[in-house]
């Protein structure tokens, strides 16, 4: 295709908003934004709020796109199509015009993991890639889109109300009641647009979905009863999610060009990196992000090692 076409092409559907949406789209008041980093969950999430919200309609690999719109993926064109209130996956480092927003966070260890083994499926490395190489010189770089998990959680966590709310959870990081760091936070959470956010933990949302759903739910004001959170529950559960990817694979975007001898739905349990990661990326990661870390409830190595019966009978 000669390069005078292409701009054709590109320019009609530029007119016509049939590019893909990205950064570049209008932002509704009532949307509701499920952001991540990527690989901390936002496909599970787009499943279980789902099908909470389309009681009548399943969520698979086939219509998720439809439904649970990924700005990575629909055209401007499909999301103006969408009917409101838009409930939209993003990946998206802070943005202001974000006024609901769920944001889904999860122990970097098990993303940079995560990680390594979604770019094997993709083809981007392959099978005797080393994990910690790829921890140095992938992970933890600063991607073009998305910075680095530090970069993207710390984005987010500073422009919004729940840095106050933070405060008040981890005493000795940023201060108890009344400190300096609160009276800060709480002027910084004062700029916050009007920003309705809620922040959820992948490991507790693992621990207790049914809870962190209910959670969800409340927040975004939907009145649904307990049967229909566990009915949402259910269906999105890793089994089901690996049954559908097994017989949806080819339908679906992000699977279908991809290796399919590596599943993208893999254990969907928390603390992987314990057993799977080298010690000296989990070394690099805590020594980046450490304090993000701990503010988020995310022990490190060397606390789970004080706190061990056998390091405490020594």
């Amino acid at each position: 295709m000669g390069d005078t076409l292409r701009k054709i092409l590109y320019t009609a559907n530029y007119l016509l908003d049939k590019d893909i949406a990205g950064r570049a789209f209008p932002v509704f008041p009532d949307d509701i934004f499920l952001v991540s980093y990527p690989k901390s969950g936002n496909t599970w999430t787009r499943f279980l709020l789902g099908n909470l919200m389309n009681p009548d309609c399943r969520i698979t690999f086939s219509n998720v796109e439809v439904k649970v719109p990924d700005i990575y993926g629909a055209s401007k064109s499909t999301l103006k199509k969408t009917p409101r209130p838009r409930l939209i996956k993003s990946h998206e480092c802070f943005d202001p015009r974000y006024r609901r927003v769920v944001y889904i966070v999860r122990d970097p260890r098990d993303v940079a993991l995560s990680a390594y083994h979604y770019d094997r499926k993709v083809k981007n490395i392959g099978d005797d890639f080393p994990p910690d190489t790829y921890v140095s010189t992938r992970f933890m770089k600063t991607d073009e889109y998305f910075g680095t998990w530090g970069e993207h959680a710390g984005s987010w966590l500073v422009n919004s109300k729940n840095v106050f709310h933070l405060a008040r959870l981890k005493n000795g990081f940023l201060g108890t009641m009344g400190s300096w760091g609160e009276n800060v936070m709480s002027w910084l959470g004062a700029r916050g647009h009007g920003r309705e956010f809620l922040l959820v933990r992948y490991e507790d949302l693992l621990e207790d979905t049914h809870r962190e759903m209910t959670r969800i739910a409340e927040f975004l004001g939907l009145q649904v009863s307990p049967e229909k959170i566990a009915r949402a529950v259910d269906l999105s559960s890793a089994d089901n999610m690996r049954k559908l990817e097994f017989a949806q694979a080819d339908q679906w975007a992000t699977t279908k060009p991809s290796r399919k001898d590596i599943n993208f739905v893999r254990a969907a349990k928390a603390n992987q990196w314990q057993h799977e990661l080298p010690a000296a990326s989990v070394t690099e990661i805590e020594s980046a992000w450490g304090p993000v870390m701990q503010l988020l409830g995310y022990s490190l190595s060397g606390e789970l090692k004080a706190s061990s019966p056998l390091v405490q009978r020594l």
